[in-house]
């Protein structure tokens, strides 16, 4: 392991080869297994596993109870909250070994996804987008989309701060916190 300015609390396990960036809080009972990157700054919460060669970026804020397995990505500033889950088999069965069949799944910057959601692997959550809680996740998510319910859908779009956005008849809105603009065009949306 890579030593850095960070902290683990006593009952937490870190394995062999991981890399843990300068700042990074590690809780209660959490085990962080061989070769996984921790960037600058990342809170992991009690209770949380993440499995081999998981690479969590700047900023990552990890909530009690959550399993990152192997596969996944999370770039700088993602939010995963309090249960939430990822998996990184499509079929799993204990009599079958699939090891080295896992599916990548990516949670771009900025991303926030709630409590006791699933995020089924191989879709990758796009730049700001905001999953509700209890989604079930089995498709790939647009930057700024918001997304709720069992399967998840798209019922609309948030800005950077996690606000919905109310586009007008020319496909711009405003963030109501930090006054940003907002462009919908051909079902994506874009910061102005």
């Amino acid at each position: 392991m890579e030593k850095a300015d960070f902290f683990a609390h006593e009952t937490a396990v870190i394995d062999d080869g991981c890399a843990i960036g300068t700042g990074t809080k590690i809780w209660h009972f959490s085990h962080i297994m061989p070769n996984c990157q921790l960037g600058e700054r990342c809170n992991i919460g009690q209770n949380v596993v993440v499995s081999p060669d998981v690479i969590l970026g700047n900023n990552v804020k990890v909530q009690n109870n959550v399993s990152i397995y192997t596969g996944v990505i999370c770039e700088d500033d993602v939010f995963l909250g309090p249960s939430m889950v990822f998996t990184n088999v499509l079929n799993p069965r204990s009599a079958v070994v699939r090891r080295g069949q896992y599916l990548r799944t990516v949670v771009k910057k900025g991303a926030s996804i709630g409590a006791n959601s699933t995020i089924v692997c191989g879709n990758d959550i796009g730049e700001y987008a905001l999953i509700g809680a209890g989604a079930v996740v089995t498709k790939s998510v647009p930057a700024f989309a918001l997304l709720v319910g069992n399967p998840a859908r798209q019922i609309g779009w948030v800005s950077e701060y996690g606000h919905r956005l109310n586009f007008d008849e020319s496909g711009l809105a405003t963030c109501p916190e930090s006054k940003d603009k907002y462009q919908l065009k051909d079902g994506a949306v874009s910061k102005k």
